[in-house]
């Protein structure tokens, strides 16, 4: 038997795709409707708050009784810098001063990590979602355990051997292997480090041989073609995010929709600018204005996502996109408009022709 076939019999699925998590874009709907198709639906709990995840878990599983992953951030919580976080502020506040608005005077920490966060890893045992992956890093080794006694299969982003590595140690059932080419937020474990950033392709020959753990492929797929691509070289199932944006089902608004479907999907960048943390997204004016000569480097992650996150918000009142986080990966151009059920049937039917 094959190792996907096994991954397909461990989760109870039909088809070796799954659907990123992708915070703020997916959704219980979307969820629910690849999960029904025979996929792996996922939620991303990482943006919210417990409260929100129990809802989310809720509303899924009132669409569908099939498996499903939940997704938490594993960041180290921010390393605050007054001076940083001023410098950042004052570099941003010809773009405030343009939407009529004043700086603010000071940023937060709008992301909690998952890390140390009892109540959240007391839900993930008290739910027993199918799955539950892990982005940024690890949680504790014990957790990990005891998601595993509760039944619960896990899975770890990695971006290179080391991480590979480091996650097969820690007791983790698999790995997903992101490649450069992923819309989103990179899962380096520790930003500060050197970055190879391999192509999917290359990573997945990295690690096939290397681990004995099965291999999520991540970065660039968009169709049945890539999916079976990906298992040629080594991984039992392909997780897509881009290639869902588009669906009904997602929470993608007309802005990030209508980029999407434009000549700007052809041009992404991984960039600091947005979050304080790499992350693949269409460019913008803000990108651009955080990335120009001199300029100093943006607070870190998630601070500077507050600051995003307010500019985006007064730019929206005038239908304004100019300052969205529109992750994207470099497989853009190729986004379908269709329903998150379909567009699995569609991979399935392209990864068989």
């Amino acid at each position: 038997m094959s190792t996907s076939q096994r991954f397909l019999d461990r989760l109870g699925l039909q088809h070796p795709i799954i659907q990123a998590p992708m915070a703020g874009v997916s959704t219980p709907r979307m969820a629910a409707a690849v999960s029904n198709a025979g996929g792996l639906g996922s939620l991303a709990i990482g943006a919210g708050t417990v409260a929100q995840a129990r809802q989310m878990m809720a509303d899924t599983r009132a669409l569908t009784d099939r498996p499903f992953n939940v997704n938490v951030f594993c960041h180290a919580p921010a390393v605050r810098d007054a001076r940083r976080e001023a410098d950042w502020l004052a570099h941003l506040a010809p773009l405030f001063a343009e939407l009529g608005a004043a700086v603010p005077t000071e940023l937060d920490e709008i992301y909690q990590t998952f890390l140390g966060n009892e109540t959240a890893f007391a839900l993930l045992l008290e739910q027993r979602p199918a799955v539950v992956s892990f982005h940024f890093g690890l949680p504790a080794r014990q957790q990990i355990a005891a998601l595993r006694q509760a039944g619960v299969y896990t899975m770890a982003t990695a971006t290179n051997l080391r991480e590979a590595m480091l996650i097969e140690q820690a007791g983790v059932d698999a790995i997903v292997a992101q490649g450069v080419e992923a819309g989103g937020h990179r899962g380096v474990f520790d930003p500060q480090a050197p970055d190879e950033r391999h192509s999917t392709s290359v990573l997945l020959r990295l690690l096939a041989g290397r681990t004995t753990l099965p291999l999520i492929a991540a970065g660039g797929i968009m169709d049945g073609q890539g999916v079976r691509a990906a298992l040629d070289l080594g991984a039992a199932a392909a997780q897509l995010g881009t290639a869902f944006v588009l669906c009904p089902e997602s929470s993608a608004n007309a802005g990030y929709r209508a980029n999407l479907q434009s000549a700007r999907a052809a041009s992404t960048r991984l960039t600091s600018v947005l979050s304080g943390r790499l992350a693949r997204g269409m460019v913008n004016r803000l990108i651009e204005h955080g990335e120009a000569p001199g300029s100093p480097p943006p607070a870190d992650y998630p601070v500077a996502y507050d600051a995003a996150k307010q500019l985006n918000a007064l730019a929206s009142r005038h239908g304004d996109s100019e300052f969205a986080a529109q992750w994207a990966g470099q497989g853009a151009p190729l986004a379908r408009e269709m329903g998150a059920e379909e567009l699995v049937s569609a991979l399935a039917r392209e990864m068989a022709a």
